[in-house]
């Protein structure tokens, strides 16, 4: 599956991003992090975790992010 496709789970990105799922979650929710639901269930396209990553400086900023900050 090339990274345009690959669907990670709110977990996974979690995991990638080295921070609590309940980061994850509060970010998707309010529309930060590139996110989409399939019934109940945030997943994530890899290629726009990275995409996202790319823009916002990297994985520190991302807890800043979440924080309000």
């Amino acid at each position: 599956m090339s990274p345009e496709t690959h669907v990670l789970t709110l977990a996974e990105v979690a995991a990638l991003l080295r921070v609590p799922r309940s980061t994850v979650y509060k970010l998707a929710q309010n529309g930060t992090v590139p996110a989409f639901k399939v019934g109940k269930h945030w997943r994530f396209l890899l290629s726009d975790i990275e995409g996202w990553l790319r823009s916002h400086g990297g994985v520190s900023k991302t807890k800043d992010l979440a924080l309000g900050n």
